[in-house]
């Protein structure tokens, strides 16, 4: 089949790219678009270590075709940060060692960020609830759990 033009806005940026039609969002952003802090855990998404935002709603980007993004909102890692200048959630996630291999740290970032956007203040079992999706095979989550309650406060009092 002929591949599809799509235009869509990616951490902020208007973007336009070619795609097959069986090509997943995550294989656009990691090969048309040269965006590889999403990382392919399991291509099903169980494992969330692609996980973006898609109009504000955290999605996996390898169960997302990218022939659906055309005018959406797309945010990634890559994103995240301002310039030079960290997000809170990152400088946190640096300060309680909570990540060690890095597959599954853009992912949970992203989710993390999702979360606190919706609730600046999330109890613990809020955060490994909302984080659940997140497979980590390395740090054992509690580190994790801890950033994000850490960031989650800072946060608010700024």
């Amino acid at each position: 089949m002929a591949k599809q033009h799509v235009s869509t806005t990616v951490n902020g940026e208007p973007v336009e790219f070619l795609c097959a039609p069986e090509q997943t969002l995550l294989d656009v952003l990691r090969d048309e678009l040269h965006l590889t802090g999403s990382k392919e855990g399991c291509a099903t998404g169980d494992c969330g270590a692609c996980s973006v935002t898609l109009d504000g709603r955290l999605v996996c980007s390898c169960l997302v075709l990218g022939a659906e993004v055309g005018g959406r909102k797309i945010e990634t890692i890559e994103g995240m940060a301002k310039g030079d200048e960290l997000h809170p959630l990152q400088k946190k996630f640096i300060e309680h060692a909570a990540l060690q291999c890095g597959i599954c740290t853009p992912g949970v970032l992203i989710a993390a960020k999702s979360l606190l956007e919706r609730n600046p203040d999330p109890s613990e079992t809020e955060v490994r609830y909302w984080l659940a999706g997140n497979l980590c095979r390395c740090t054992g989550y509690d580190k994790i759990v801890r950033a994000v309650m850490d960031a989650a406060a800072d946060m608010r009092s700024a």
